[in-house]
């Protein structure tokens, strides 16, 4: 079949032109201002303020820009855009799109209304920045959502729920202007009797734990929430309460609710995050490549050797095939196809795996030159290694795959 006849029957493979020009775009943004600074920010361990200003000053941090890329039509581009900040680094990547998680639960979840007062605070503006985190995770409750222990009680005389418990893992945790919280409403139910719940900006009894000294990610705030008493008004259950009473009744009853907000808000980003570990994976294979074609040892170059070319055939090969899973998932999620063999899980599993082998092989290919800082692949190995423990570790998604695979409860 012709590429006529293929572009007639729907079917391509290439973004749109938005979508290629988008990339170009955050590709110079990730090559001259990210990679520079990297290895400093990564030393530093903070959160890279004058480089989220940037983005915010060209428009990629933004809410016009988070939006335009998720409500792209094939589904692609907040996929790229993700893939080319990561190829810059991981860790100012993160600190970029760690409001998008929090954002993606109100914009899945969230009234028209939710939408429109608390999204735009989560960026904030060119000259005033905003960040916001999404808190599930708690010391006792990672993989096992159905454990989690925070608490929200309402109280209907003043149209206030009051949230108590802590949060861990959380990035931009504390240092948020808004965070979504996710709490247990009815402690019977388990995962079941879960809601989320924005907690506006200086809300009093919100406060940061402590902050995590990390392996990778480093310029990535990441820390826990303490929630003592706090108080947040109705309208600040994601969803509202008329939504969140009919679940519970549907549950009463034997009926089926739904899926969970967290947990839709996970499924909905795996896509996402699976292209954040496609970039660094990317990053590694190219450095690589370009080292094994340029350092010289008995007289040729060592990509020479069948030993170096055929493991940067197997990295190539393997970064390739996560990205397709990847687009795969995101065009999926766009078209509002369910997910019936976990696809997105597939995604975000092979993705992150990857990232941490090709960034392992990229070290090995570089020898001593690779151990050390001096050199950029050590750090998107130890970058590497959360994607295959955040967002779901890897052994939730094989466990999730291989329930949709076999029909059967797979515990």
């Amino acid at each position: 079949m012709s590429s006529p006849d293929l572009a007639a029957a729907g079917f391509s493979l290439e973004p749109s032109a938005d979508v290629l020009e988008m990339r170009d775009w955050v590709h110079e943004f990730a090559k001259d201002v990210i990679r520079p600074a990297a290895a400093e920010w990564d030393e530093r361990e903070e959160t890279p303020w004058p480089i989220i200003e940037q983005a915010a000053k060209i428009g990629l941090y933004s809410l016009d820009f988070f939006a335009t890329q998720w409500m792209d039509p094939a589904g692609l581009g907040m996929v790229v855009a993700f893939e080319e900040l990561f190829w810059g680094d991981a860790g100012i990547g993160l600190a970029l799109a760690g409001t998008g998680l929090a954002a993606v639960a109100v914009a899945s979840n969230g009234t028209p209304e939710q939408m429109g007062e608390w999204l735009p605070q989560m960026f904030g503006g060119p000259g005033d920045v905003k960040l916001a985190a999404f808190c599930s995770s708690e010391p006792e409750a990672g993989s096992d959502v159905g454990a989690i222990r925070t608490s929200a009680v309402y109280d209907q005389a003043k149209d206030e729920w009051l949230l108590n418990g802590v949060k861990t893992w959380a990035t931009n945790g504390g240092i948020a202007d808004v965070h979504v919280v996710v709490a247990t409403v009815d402690p019977k139910l388990g995962s079941r009797g879960q809601a989320s719940f924005i907690v506006p900006p200086g809300t009093p009894g919100l406060s940061q734990g402590q902050k995590f000294r990390k392996h990778g990610i480093r310029a990535s705030h990441t820390a826990e929430v303490i929630l003592d008493n706090v108080r947040v008004p109705g309208r600040c259950l994601v969803g509202g309460k008329e939504r969140l009473d009919t679940r519970l009744a549907k549950i009463a009853e034997g009926r089926s609710s739904g899926e969970q907000s967290a947990m839709r808000t996970f499924e909905k980003s795996r896509p996402s995050v699976a292209a954040m570990a496609v970039g660094i994976a990317r990053a590694a294979v190219e450095y690589a490549t370009e080292y094994a074609t340029q350092r010289y040892q008995f007289g040729r170059p060592i990509g020479q050797n069948q030993a170096v070319a055929f493991m940067l055939a197997d990295m190539q090969a393997s970064v390739d095939a996560a990205r397709l899973l990847t687009w795969r998932a995101a065009w999926m999620a766009r078209h509002g196809m369910k997910f019936e063999r976990a696809e997105g899980s597939m995604s975000k599993l092979v993705a992150g795996e990857t990232a941490v082998r090709v960034t392992e092989q990229a070290i090995q290919i570089l020898g001593g030159n690779g151990y050390t800082r001096d050199y950029p692949v050590e750090r998107w190995h130890r970058d590497a290694k959360i994607f295959t423990i955040f967002e779901g570790t890897s052994e939730i998604q094989r466990m999730i795959i291989g329930r949709a695979v076999t029909g059967l409860d797979v515990r």
